[in-house]
């Protein structure tokens, strides 16, 4: 893998060493400006998931589960869902996936973040992680020269450091992914893969 740049990989091991498993509290997420967000605004529940762009797990979930769950809650606008982004190893390739989104736009993010988890496969068995997100990055709308520029913004990076550190603070975080609904996590402290079933649920408990 060629470097992203010098500076993203430095900046991201800050980060990438804090950890995420710091004392949170259980009370509701407040959303702000910074959330990428789906579904109602005003929605009585809310839905939100701390994942990783490299996760495997977060991968299977958006791949398998994530379709069926946004039909039923997402575009009904029965849910407010938040997609929140924590850094899992390869760090600088989260981060670089989350920094394109973001650059792709609030229009675009879902979407770039739905195929950078459809190429986590190929991204990991050839280890060409640059060229796989350059190609995403393309699809969106991105040269490669923006897509340059864009994951090598430290203002952006600084903010996303920033948003990891809040989000882990808010809640105890201790794997990828993690959900929670309406302030409580779902499927155990510890995070994980979720079903339908459990999302659910926690969905009818909370709309009451």
């Amino acid at each position: 893998m060629r470097p992203l740049t010098r500076r993203l990989l430095t900046a991201v091991a800050l980060t990438a060493s804090m950890g995420v498993a710091l004392a949170g509290c259980t009370k509701k997420d407040a959303v702000t400006a910074d959330d990428m967000s789906q579904g109602n605004p005003n929605s009585k529940v809310t839905v939100v998931e701390y994942a990783s762009a490299t996760c495997s797990h977060c991968g299977r979930w958006n791949n398998e589960v994530y379709p069926a769950f946004k039909a039923k809650y997402v575009d009904t606008g029965k849910v407010n869902y938040v997609y929140r982004e924590i850094l899992t190893a390869p760090a600088e390739v989260a981060a670089a996936s989350f920094l394109m989104a973001r650059c792709a736009g609030k229009d675009k993010y879902f979407q770039v973040v739905d195929s950078v988890y459809r190429s986590q496969e190929e991204m990991f068995t050839t280890g060409q992680y640059r060229d796989v997100l350059v190609r995403i990055a393309q699809s969106a709308g991105m040269d490669e020269a923006k897509f340059t520029a864009c994951v090598s913004d430290e203002k952006a990076l600084k903010a996303l450091n920033a948003r990891v550190e809040k989000y882990s603070k808010e809640q105890d975080i201790r794997g990828t992914p993690t959900f929670v609904v309406n302030g409580k996590k779902v499927g155990g402290p510890d995070g994980g893969e979720v079903t339908l079933a459990q999302l659910d649920a926690a969905i009818a408990e909370a709309g009451k």
